[in-house]
């Protein structure tokens, strides 16, 4: 039984810094994808990034490219999203998933697996 734990979340202000960590168990975790999507009120589950098994390369869509860094410890099973220069337009729960594949994707459809989330809160 795969399980996702997020955990980090909180209010921060505009400017600011948070991380994000998922715990992973289940499954081998150094052998899967692990993404990070986040979900506003009233809007689609979307895309922040993801990184490959080995955690060689990472992938973001572009309104966090150059903020948010991803990374992971496979010893730990561990992922974590770290995010700078926090915006209000960040606000929403956070979610990590894992990929079926040693590679992500952007697709919320093809991950199976994933966080009850966490809220992350950017005032301004």
């Amino acid at each position: 039984q795969v399980q996702l734990v997020e955990s980090g979340g909180g209010l921060v202000q505009a400017g600011g810094s948070l991380r994000l960590s998922c715990a992973a168990s289940g499954r081998t975790f150094s052998s899967y994808a692990m993404a990070w999507f986040r979900q506003a009120p009233g809007k689609e589950r979307e895309f922040v990034g993801t990184i490959t098994w080995t955690g060689r390369s990472t992938f973001y869509a572009n309104s966090v490219k150059g903020r948010f860094t991803i990374s992971r410890d496979n010893a730990k099973s561990m992922v974590y999203l770290q995010m700078n220069s926090l915006k209000p337009e960040d606000t929403a729960v956070y979610y990590c998933a894992t990929a079926e594949g040693r590679y992500g994707s952007a697709t919320v459809n093809e991950y199976v697996y994933w966080g009850q989330g966490t809220q992350v809160t950017v005032s301004s």
